[in-house]
């Protein structure tokens, strides 16, 4: 709810842009970013404005190559972004995250109950096993496609 007091808490005064993340946001995930490899080229880019160009993206809706310019460039964003969730940081991120909130609220870690309405159990009677065994089975090659054709008379 938006109370006096709670809007304090989202308000987003002295950000470059309402996405970037403030310090205590960024503290929760910064030890969650692998650091840079050992060996080859060392890591110029800071972690943080990579994130911070990733969220503006989500937020906005914006293309990549409308990123401005005083992030990093879209070709490095892109390709940390690849790289997360490739190797399953950007996972762990959601996990901890998830874990936190439920905790914030007073909640188990793990969610206790499950809610399901009758319109996703007609949908799942309907197409059950057999249609699913139908959606994952290779084509068959058509006899007509084969390299000899029998319209042509043999020599």
């Amino acid at each position: 709810m938006w109370t006096h007091e709670n809007r304090g808490l989202y308000e987003r005064k002295g950000a470059r842009y309402p996405s970037d993340l403030r310090d205590q946001e960024w503290a929760l995930i910064a030890a969650l970013i692998p650091p840079a490899k050992h060996g080859g080229r060392p890591r110029t880019v800071d972690p943080r404005e990579v994130m911070n160009g990733v969220l503006y993206v989500l937020e906005t809706g914006c293309q990549w190559r409308a990123l401005p310019k005083n992030l990093p460039p879209k070709s490095t964003v892109h390709g940390y972004l690849e790289l997360w969730e490739w190797d399953g940081t950007l996972e762990r991120i959601h996990h901890e995250l998830y874990l936190l909130a439920r905790d914030v609220e007073g909640r188990e870690a793990s969610p206790t109950a499950g809610v399901i309405d009758s319109q996703s159990v007609k949908s799942a009677e309907k197409g059950g096993p057999r249609s699913t065994r139908r959606a994952m089975t290779r084509a068959r090659r058509s006899r007509a496609r084969s390299v000899t054709s029998w319209s042509t008379p043999s020599v």
